[in-house]
């Protein structure tokens, strides 16, 4: 009889830092589709797969570390929690902690956040403050409360965050049987990257994988502070879940970029936003724009040169379209492309039919 999919903290407890005491604050996170990409494995010559993780339950890959950290953090009698977020940090904290019965705290910028992002925190009952100022502020400012008053600061600088992230790269191994060759993904503030690295070099360390994958991550280019060598003091980027201006996982970032052999650079808007349209038309996978990133990034890679032929590539698509309907929609100057009455030749014909 087949087995529902029990969440990353049942499918890989051993790998994670809970203990039978632990309460298991889960939505069935995890589990994601690796959807093989025909158009991208033609561009690159190779064998491409999308790491589609904009079907975990809020829409992005947040849900993975969510689930341990706020796990952790209500086994520890956590009874508030607190993050700074361009939007999916916050949809994804405020429906663990519902679930959880724990106050969530959101600080997030003043007028910067997707209104998708900013409906499904609000919907799980946070307590939402916008700050006058970017990510780098309110992040400044949940460390602050954190330290000052008790609640648990649940960002990506909590490392239970990461060791939820890295069950990704466990299920991308599982799946293909072995490590890809290059694992490719968007870099906003830099936790993500730095996980996968954890996991990719974990299951290599107890021989459940040959070797390691090269890490390549893409910035856009108005919010590339690790490309640049120097923060950002303000990002620019219709992407604006990676609209970051100094990483808090830099280093870890730059380690992990470094220890595989790897790559970080930095993809225009152009690029991010074409990407998003090509992923749609082509595969059937709608991503929000930050998502696109680490796609746009393989791309031109490709057009210069730069990919190997015959490589087995995976590309992590961290969120779900209909995170950002209004960016993705911004370059359409129609939904509705004929009227028609109520007539078969008439919709024959519109439809190119006829």
């Amino acid at each position: 009889m087949a087995q529902l999919w029990r969440g990353v903290i049942e499918e890989y407890r051993e790998w994670l830092p809970v203990d039978e005491h632990t309460p298991v604050i889960t939505l069935g996170e995890g589990g994601t589709p690796l959807v093989h990409s025909a158009w991208l494995s033609g561009v690159v010559r190779g064998d491409v797969f999308l790491k589609v993780e904009g079907d975990n339950p809020t829409g992005s890959f947040k849900d993975r570390g969510m689930t341990a950290a706020i796990s952790v953090a209500a086994g520890e009698g956590a009874k508030a929690v607190v993050c700074a977020s361009t939007g999916n940090t916050s949809a994804s904290m405020t429906a663990y902690a519902a679930r959880a019965g724990l106050t969530p705290i959101v600080l997030v910028p003043h007028g910067r956040i997707a209104a998708g992002k900013m409906a499904q925190a609000v919907m799980h009952g946070a307590e939402v403050i916008q700050v006058r100022g970017g990510f780098d502020e309110c992040l400044q400012l949940s460390r602050g409360l954190a330290d000052e008053y008790p609640v648990a600061l649940v960002n990506s600088v909590n490392p239970v965050r990461l060791q939820g992230q890295k069950t990704a790269s466990f299920e991308i191994i599982d799946v293909l049987g072995k490590a890809p060759d290059l694992h490719v993904l968007p870099v906003g503030n830099a936790g993500n990257i730095s996980a996968y690295w954890i996991g990719f070099r974990e299951y290599a360390e107890t021989g459940l994988a040959d070797g390691t994958p090269q890490l390549w991550g893409f910035q856009a280019a108005g919010a590339a502070p690790i490309v640049q060598g120097a923060p950002v003091p303000h990002p620019e980027t219709v992407a604006s879940a990676i609209r970051i201006g100094n990483p808090a996982s830099w280093k870890l970032a730059e380690a992990a970029r470094d220890e595989s052999g790897g790559r970080i650079g930095a993809v225009e808007d152009e690029q991010i936003l074409a990407a998003q349209r090509d992923l749609g038309s082509r595969e059937g996978v709608f991503v929000e724009p930050a998502s696109a990133a680490g796609v746009a990034g393989l791309l031109a890679a490709a057009e210069n040169g730069e990919v190997e032929p015959g490589l087995t590539i995976t590309i992590t698509v961290t969120g779900h379209g209909l995170k950002d309907t209004e960016t993705a929609l911004s370059g359409v100057d129609s939904v509705v492309d004929s009227v028609i009455d109520a007539d078969v030749d008439a919709a024959a014909s519109a439809a190119g039919l006829a």
